[in-house]
């Protein structure tokens, strides 16, 4: 069966298929059209891209499904794009449209049958989910569902595996949405709070104003000419952490993460004057030198002095994203009346793909003063700021998906993606039951490499996806992250950079 309009609605016609372009439904069924699918969105969806996002939950108790059920009713169940199938209106060159339509709980929410005394309950949890990367939601119905595993683990009574196809919405829009569905477990009617974005300033003079204006647009011209190289010629040198093709996108992901103190990255932060980014993009330059710098050699010792095994001029280049909206930062809606206004335009959420990306070249090399990594850190991003890359990115899926599709319109072929997302201040409940860690992440991605970021309460983690065919050992991977931010901190000690 297949969609047709007919005195502006949706009605079925014609044979089944599940792809995007025929979508079975019934006669009786009310479909009311919205907006077409952005090209940001429609670039998520390209078959080397087609992406998802999955976001791992743990909580303080069991999960009551019938509980659970009742608040998705008035809350995702709400929202128009969770309540929405994407449709392709062929009476108007193929483009595909949101269109509202009624949903069936039971098709999106799973329960599998679990043993609650197994041997090794984390590694059933990270099996599932990685068994979950090699499936995909049917687009004959709203494209995410939910995962109740009651099961304890080292560090939750139970995990809840949300799973949301990216056209849905980005990492900022999603955590929106999430976390406007929780509350501050100290206070059960207070909604978590957010460091406030803070705004930039510019008292600067004329002279510097115009200077500023000269190196943006030089600085964008640079980067456009890259971007044009990367796609086309321009390649990152193939190490142990970069997949061989586009083909990875098409296999499965381990999911694994490791969990810092935020006092730490504070305390480095403050003493160096850099932002929280600086820092965690430090520790990822650093911990993948040690981690290639391993795979080079033959063994290590210690680890505190390294034969430096690393090939000479190693270019490992990151797909970084970032968020485009004109006021930055993560929005707490108020009421479910909120909630199904979130894509409406000219919403003050901005809910959609509102991202564009910058390629954010690491520098591979082992340092005799850990230090040098912040200040790697700090100039390239300070450098990333005064440039108008992303925009340009957004800029070109706008015209190229929709216009011309080209290689300019798909994701450049990196060795890794990086995100960061802010999370709430304090411990928050949702639906009453206590979160004890929250970890996003990607699969369906044309790198064998994704990290995220999150912080929450006390703690930041780095959520990392990997094509384990590539990379076998993301653990260790995670454990010279972990020795990058002590090594960072003893530096900034021992030079006695500390405030006080």
């Amino acid at each position: 069966m297949e969609l047709e309009r007919k005195n502006g609605e949706w009605i079925k016609s014609g044979s089944c298929d599940l792809g995007l372009r025929r979508i079975k439904v019934r006669k009786e069924s009310v479909y009311e059209e919205e907006e077409p699918l952005s090209p940001m969105a429609r670039m998520f969806q390209q078959p080397e891209s087609n992406v998802y996002v999955i976001a791992m939950l743990g909580f303080k108790n069991p999960i009551d499904p019938h509980f659970l059920k009742a608040n998705l009713v008035h809350t995702f169940l709400k929202h128009p794009r969770f309540s929405s199938v994407q449709v392709a209106d062929e009476k108007n060159g193929g483009e595909v449209k949101w269109v509202k339509t009624k949903v069936d709980l039971d098709n999106h929410v799973k329960i599998p049958m679990v043993d609650q005394h197994m041997a090794s309950p984390d590694q059933f949890v990270e099996d599932y989910i990685a068994n979950l990367t090699n499936t995909h939601i049917s687009t004959s119905i709203p494209m995410w569902d939910v995962h109740i595993l009651n099961l304890k683990t080292c560090d939750a009574e139970s995990t809840l595996v949300i799973r949301v196809h990216h056209s849905l919405g980005d990492g900022t829009s999603l955590m929106s949405f999430l976390i406007s569905c929780c509350r501050k477990t100290s206070e059960p009617d207070a909604l978590p709070s957010f460091p406030a974005a803070k705004k930039s300033r510019s008292d600067t003079g004329w002279f510097w104003k115009i200077w500023s204006v000269l190196l943006l647009a030089w600085n964008t011209l640079v980067d456009i000419w890259m971007c044009v190289a990367t796609t086309y010629f321009l390649k990152d040198t193939q190490t142990p952490l970069k997949a061989p093709s586009r083909a990875v996108a098409f296999t499965s992901r381990r999911i694994v993460r490791r969990t810092f103190c935020v006092d730490d990255v504070i305390l480095v932060k403050n003493a160096t004057n850099t932002k929280v980014n600086d820092v965690v993009l430090a520790i990822t330059q650093a911990g993948l030198s040690r981690y290639l710098n391993r795979k080079y050699g033959k063994g290590m010792g210690d680890g505190e002095s390294w034969e430096n095994n690393l090939p000479n001029s190693i270019r490992l280049t990151a797909t970084l994203f970032i968020n485009l909206r004109s006021s930055p930062g993560i929005y707490v809606l108020t009421s479910l009346a909120a909630i199904a206004k979130m894509v409406k335009k000219h919403s003050q959420t901005e809910w959609g793909n509102k991202i564009g990306y910058v390629l954010y070249p690491f520098k591979i090399a082992l340092k005799d003063n850990p230090l040098d990594y912040i200040r790697d850190a700090k100039a390239t991003m300070d450098r990333k700021k005064a440039t108008l890359e992303a925009q340009f990115r957004l800029f070109m899926a706008k015209v190229f998906v929709r216009f011309y599709p080209t290689k300019l319109a798909t994701f450049p072929l990196t060795t890794m993606w990086f995100s960061n997302v802010a999370g709430p201040q304090e411990e928050i409940s949702l639906f009453g039951n206590q979160v004890t860690f929250i970890a996003p992440s990607l699969y369906g991605q044309p790198v064998a490499l994704t990290i995220h970021i999150i912080s929450y309460e006390k703690k930041i983690s780095m959520v990392l996806s990997v094509d384990d065919n590539i990379i076998p050992d993301p653990y260790q991977l995670c454990d010279d992250f972990e020795e990058a931010l002590k090594l960072i901190k003893k530096a900034v000690v021992a030079e006695g950079l500390i405030k006080k």
